[in-house]
């Protein structure tokens, strides 16, 4: 009857109605509560209430008991721990009159599963008395927390070491790649238990190692659905799909990870049709299944196979839309890729970077950059992914206000430092023209890959600072990093755009005996240009005929420009031969040959390019420029009349036209591709598009902020010379991206030296 009072009473504090308060009489009970089934009702209460997360009530009761045990201490202590209230769990701990040796235990478990493990160790080293549990306790700590030797230590002082405690310390050094000393562990036993078995497997498996893998397999005294698959997965991972094949036929026992292994390794190798039969074949699948096979058909370009089987797909998850909306983003099909994340019912990040990347990629940059803005208006917090995309779309519309809007973002959510999103953000800057901006990020990036000191050198050098390029390779040498191909295509670029051909040539010449690098055809390229650009055409020539493999259209490119630099129509002619073979869709090349035509007064062989062009099939590129202003994009066209500026524009050119003329400019006219006359001509070279934007630039930019404009083809040389003029007269810095560099005018001189 009394029991029943309690329980009663239990409920009655679970209902919060008011009652009348007594005072607390409870004193503490050190005799064996189990005997005690009023202590038991009590503590069964706590238990209950502390299962269902209601902290609080448990607190009630345990206060409202008469008598406590250390059970009921240890009820309340797990409970707090169980449900992340660990402060109370401790304090809790400290007031207990008396502890037993699980009291002892279910503290030192908190410690550890809330990675305290100094205060865990200090606690440990003050248990009156310790059992396996205790030990297991430290060992499981130190090991999943990385600290393999301190989880040895504790494993080799244990007086009694239980399976858990082998296995513990063998998965430590499985999970930490220690295969050696993992092994070493494994020989010295014999009775291990299958989870054992698998656990040094699987390791095997994860560092590729599968010979020793096999052997292990082979030895194993009893092997589950577990054994067979990581085998399995293992040799279809590695490419070796007869071995895996074969172990699939063999195998006695098979779950649907058995053949979702299969129609992975089939898909990751290529065999689609061989993952499809596997597939068929399936009598049981999971989303895993359909997802595999769906990002085969995706991988391979197939998307409306990948369709089909997505819209035949029982039970979609979010990562089927997410393969499929990348999937269509990556082939060109932004719009269904945007029908299918409308029609999404629930979207993660991953689903937002998709949607991103695909508009970036296919060139609808204002609608990445809209539908970043729409990420973080719906309250998606965004990952890596997105941020990469964000900064990239921003990179590649130079949108420099609003990169340094999500820079300011990256900060807040402390991806800055890494390489991921802090490499993006280097490529922003640099591509937007700031490289003091990008050296600051560079320098915050902690553990810097390849990636990241090959974008600050390829962006110094495309911004032609190619000293500064150079310092920074030398930097990366100090710092133990070894260069690769890219960082040596940034290296020689960095020389040519800055003139230093004795350096650039000893780098190329000593690249395969100081980093082990083989030159390749965008190395050979780059040493063309090198020497071409400094008039060296008939090295540049020579060096071409004893390159080790046919040359590409990019060398024969590199031959055709410098042969415009120096005026050299007949090797210009060859260089142009070549690429018209290779690529004869390539309009540059036709406008470089152009070039030199014009330059030297062969109009009728203009007109036969021209001609050519249209047999052929070829259009020129509509040139644009564009400018940022107060967070918004201006674009322009060569003599563009829709601008609603345009009179003020105008006016402001004609003005800068006469300031000009009086310091000694004189127009290019030589470049203009009709047969003219000359103040015809003038007037063809006064409103292109770069010119515009400057002076719209000029006219809207505060004083005392640079003027960045952007270009989609080359700048012309009149347009070069003209600015380096404009720069002087008004005092400011202007910053022009062409579709090659950089260049910075700044007080009538330009960066690149006219070195371009």
């Amino acid at each position: 009857m009394r029991g029943n009072c309690v329980l009663r009473h239990s409920r009655f504090l679970c209902t919060g109605r008011r009652r009348r308060r007594r005072p607390n009489t409870s004193t503490y009970s050190p005799s064996p509560s189990v005997k005690d089934p009023d202590i038991v009702h009590w503590n069964k209460a706590i238990s209950t209430h502390m299962r269902n997360g209601h902290c609080d009530s448990a607190l009630r009761v345990f206060n409202t008991m008469p008598r406590r045990s250390s059970v009921s201490y240890n009820a309340m202590i797990s409970g707090y721990l169980k449900n992340s209230k660990f402060a109370l769990a401790r304090d809790l701990f400290d007031r207990m009159p008396e502890r037993d040796l699980f009291s002892w235990n279910v503290m030192l478990t908190g410690y550890v599963r809330n990675r305290r493990l100094g205060d865990a160790r200090r606690l440990f080293d003050l248990m009156p008395e310790k059992d396996v549990v205790s030990w297991n306790a430290m060992l499981s700590g130190y090991a999943q927390n990385g600290f393999v030797d301190e989880a040895r230590a504790v494993f080799d002082k244990m007086s009694h070491k239980n399976s858990i405690s082998w296995n513990g310390l063998l998965a430590a050094y499985v999970q930490n790649g220690r295969l050696k000393e993992a092994r070493c562990l494994f020989e010295s036993k014999l009775d291990w238990e299958l989870i054992s078995w698998n656990c040094l497997m699987g390791g095997y498996v994860k560092k590729n190692m599968l010979a020793d893998a096999r052997q292990l397999f082979d030895r194993m005294p009893v092997r589950d659905v577990i054994s067979w698959n990581t085998m399995i997965s293992g040799y279809a991972q590695d490419g070796d799909l007869s071995q895996a094949k074969r172990l699939f036929d063999e195998s006695p026992i098979r779950d649907v990870f058995t053949w979702t292994a299969m129609v992975s390794g089939y898909v990751q190798n290529g065999m689609l049709d061989e993952a499809r039969n596997v597939f068929d074949e399936m009598p049981v699948k999971n989303e895993i299944s359909y997802n595999a096979m769906i990002a085969g058909y995706v991988q391979h370009k197939k998307m409306d196979m990948a369709r089909e089987l997505f819209e035949a797909t029982p039970c979609w998850n979010i990562s089927s839309w997410n393969t499929m909306i990348t999937g269509y983003g990556q082939n060109e099909g932004v719009a269904q890729a945007r029908k299918l994340f409308d029609m999404m019912p629930q979207r993660d990040s991953v689903s937002w970077a998709a949607i991103i990347a695909g508009y970036a990629q296919n060139g609808h940059y204002e609608e990445a950059i809209n539908m970043f803005v729409e990420m973080k208006r719906d309250g998606e917090s965004s990952n890596r992914s997105t941020f990469s995309c964000a900064l990239s779309t921003c990179a590649d519309i130079a949108a420099l206000e609003l990169g340094k809007q999500v820079h300011g973002q990256v900060v807040k959510t402390g991806f800055e430092t890494g390489c991921f999103v802090g490499n993006a953000l280097l490529g922003m800057y640099l591509k937007c023209g700031t490289t003091d901006e990008a050296n600051n990020v560079f320098e915050g990036i902690e553990d810097k890959d390849i990636v990241s000191w090959n974008t600050m050198i390829a962006g110094y050098a495309r911004h032609g600072f190619g000293r500064q390029a150079l310092m920074i390779f030398e930097s990366m040498k100090k710092a133990g990093v070894k260069p690769d191909e890219i960082t040596m295509v940034g290296v020689l670029s960095a020389c040519s755009h800055a003139g230093l051909i004795d350096r650039g040539t000893k780098y190329f010449y000593t690249m395969n005996r100081d980093y082990g690098l083989t030159p390749t055809s965008k190395h050979y390229t780059c040493m063309i240009d090198l020497l071409g650009r400094a008039g060296r055409l008939d090295e540049a020539e020579k060096l071409m005929q004893n390159m080790p493999f046919e040359p590409a259209a990019a060398s024969w490119g590199a031959l055709l420009g410098a042969s415009r630099i120096h005026g050299n129509t007949e090797l210009g002619e060859k260089a142009a031969e070549m690429v018209f073979k290779m690529e004869p869709h390539n309009s540059g090349m036709y406008i470089l040959l152009s070039n030199l035509y014009a330059a030297s007064g062969r109009w009728a062989d203009v007109g036969k390019m021209r001609s050519k062009m249209k047999d052929v099939g070829v259009h020129k590129r509509t040139g644009y420029s564009w400018v940022e202003v107060q967070n918004k994009i201006h674009t322009f066209a060569v003599g563009d009349c829709f601008h609603p500026e345009k009179d003020r524009i105008y006016a402001f050119l004609e003005e800068l036209d006469l300031k000009m003329r009086r310091e000694g400019y004189v127009s290019s006219t030589k470049l203009v591709l009709h047969d003219v006359e000359e103040e015809e001509k003038e007037h063809m070279l006064k409103y292109h598009s770069e010119k515009l934007a400057v002076a719209f630039g000029i006219l809207t930019i505060p004083a005392g902020r640079p003027i960045r404009v952007m270009k989609n083809l080359r700048v012309c040389q009149d347009c070069h010379n003209a600015i380096k003029y404009i720069s002087k007269i008004v005092g400011r810095l202007i910053i022009l991206r062409d579709s090659h560099r950089f260049h910075h005018f700044n007080e009538g001189v330009c960066s690149c030296g006219d070195y371009w």
